[in-house]
């Protein structure tokens, strides 16, 4: 008897900063459709509790805005906000993976600017859903390199989802557990859980597929697996018509995952069950050791490889050069200060406003549409320089 199927369903709900606000002031409609698209999800997952699981991962731009009573008063007519917010901590249904604040794709950002993300994000994380941990960590664009085991580890993180196509055994595997299981990866003196995503399996999940169709596929991709293979389909939950749409048999939740938890419940389907992947690590955890090489997940234009999505051009280029040089000079203007500097002292202030802003410069976003949002990050750099000058004469 074949093992059961276990699917690890993952979605990255991420909007850049201000976008969410911009768009109900002047394009209501597709704000409504975001916002709808991220009610949508634990009111999908009620009906099926005790069955249907989903992971969610949400950037601490998309939380500050949820989170604003500003932005919730205005949004009130649509979703209520605060009631989203509070829903989304049933770990019955949904498991919250941490991520980079303001979403930029790590392996592109000094180390210390990678510091600085993960852990902001922990803080409004914490505070928003109440908990301290955060077993499983999503890396924005799914960009990643061994050089962040470390630090993901230092934040208390277990696991870490990778794409498959970057993974190379230490040890001789097949194609299918290579695939379908987890694996070990060591960096610096660290380890951590290194969860393989189906490339192929998450293109459909973005695109539109039907139960029958994934189920056959799913079966068809593991029938050698002598373990319960762990099949780990990752994409955007708030971004495409399968999420927008706000017709029920027409999206994602109405014409795939619900009649999926129905075919499971009725018998229709006995070999695959939607599972946690924490529970999964817990009942099997990997014994097998790997290499990932640094890449990013798939989009439209580019594989991934080499992140030529982020830094196909020259214009992208500069901006990352702007941005690590940037980072080297305000660290080392911070190390030249007295020590008992006040926290909320003027000097203090300017360095804090001009971190943010150089994070904020950072996410993905900037980098993604080509040279269209480059301007953007530019202008939070010249913007963090500014209030550098306020206090010292010779910034920049």
């Amino acid at each position: 008897m074949r093992p059961v199927i276990q699917h690890a369903c993952f979605l990255n709900l991420h909007q850049p900063p201000g976008n969410l606000e911009y768009l109900l002031a002047e394009r209501a409609w597709e704000a409504r459709e975001i916002l709808c698209a991220l009610d949508r999800i634990p009111r999908s997952l009620w009906d099926g509790e005790g069955l249907g699981r989903v992971h969610l991962s949400l950037s601490g731009t998309l939380l500050e805005t949820l989170a604003h009573t500003d932005f919730q008063r205005r949004a009130y007519g649509c979703v209520r906000l605060g009631d989203l917010l509070w829903y989304l901590q049933n770990r019955v249904i949904v498991e919250v993976l941490g991520t980079g604040y303001y979403h930029p794709a790590l392996p592109l950002i000094p180390a210390a600017d990678r510091e600085e993300q993960v852990a902001r994000w922990l803080g409004i994380g914490r505070h928003l859903f109440w908990r301290t941990n955060f077993q499983g960590f999503w890396p924005p664009e799914m960009g990643f390199c061994m050089e962040m085991i470390p630090l993901l580890r230092r934040h208390g993180y277990r696991y870490v989802l990778v794409d498959a196509e970057y993974l190379s055994p230490v040890t001789p595997l097949k194609w299918h557990e290579l695939r379908y299981q987890p694996h070990l990866a060591r960096h610096g003196g660290a380890e951590i859980i290194v969860v393989p995503r189906d490339r192929e399996l998450s293109n459909a999940q973005l695109a539109g597929m039907t139960p029958d169709w994934f189920v056959q596929e799913a079966r068809e991709r593991t029938k050698w697996c002598d373990f319960p293979p762990l099949v780990l389909t990752c994409t955007d939950g708030d971004n495409g018509g399968w999420f927008r749409n706000v017709r029920p048999e027409a999206n994602f939740w109405g014409a795939f995952y619900r009649p999926l938890l129905e075919k499971i419940r009725s018998g229709a389907v006995p070999d695959l069950r939607p599972v946690f992947i924490h529970d999964y690590l817990d009942l099997r955890p990997p014994r097998s050791e790997v290499i990932v090489r640094a890449g990013a997940w798939n989009t439209e234009n580019h594989s991934g490889v080499g992140f030529a999505q982020w830094t196909g051009s020259a214009e992208q280029k500069d901006l990352l050069k702007r941005c690590a040089r940037f980072s080297r000079e305000l660290l080392a203007l911070e190390k030249s200060l007295a020590e008992d500097l006040p926290p909320d002292s003027p000097p203090r202030r300017a360095i804090e406003e001009a971190r943010w802003r150089l994070l904020r410069a950072e996410t993905s976003c900037n980098l993604y549409w080509g040279t269209a949002w480059v301007p953007r990050g530019h202008q939070d750099l010249d913007d963090a320089l500014a209030a550098l000058r306020t206090q010292f004469k010779n910034a920049g």
